[in-house]
């Protein structure tokens, strides 16, 4: 069963802040990205292409964690440790909700041979510490 996400932690999620992902190497040293994210309920959906490094990662191996510290106090922050699935998004829809949350406009960067990705995360544990 997956773990659920505190309501007060969904509020970050829902709004224009960058998360850090970090999945595993082939080699078994972590690698870490900025992200854009959205929710679907308790699962944090984030926007890739095939073509990244963290979509490999992920293919091989499901294990992710993904780090979100308030912006408001950094000592407050989330934790997610969880399974990544990696589903086709052959319309770009995530990419451009997540563009349009955080920079007003669809996005503008993909280059033509861009294979877009949504990493749909399920939490196994949630770390929540609320400072404030």
């Amino acid at each position: 069963m997956s773990a659920v996400l505190p309501d007060a932690a969904k509020e970050w999620f829902d709004g224009a802040n960058f998360a850090t992902i970090s999945t595993i190497e082939p080699d078994g040293r972590p690698q870490a990205s900025m992200v854009w994210v959205g929710r679907d309920g308790d699962d944090v959906l984030v926007s890739t292409t095939r073509q990244r490094r963290k979509a490999a990662n992920m293919g091989r191996d499901s294990r992710v964690s993904l780090l979100m510290a308030n912006p408001e106090d950094p000592y407050s922050y989330i934790e997610i440790r969880g399974t990544a699935s990696v589903i086709p998004d052959p319309t770009s829809s995530l990419i451009n909700e997540l563009s349009n949350k955080y920079i007003g406009k669809d996005y503008p960067w993909d280059p033509p041979d861009a294979e877009r990705v949504i990493i749909r995360i399920s939490a196994d544990k949630v770390v929540f510490n609320a400072s404030g």
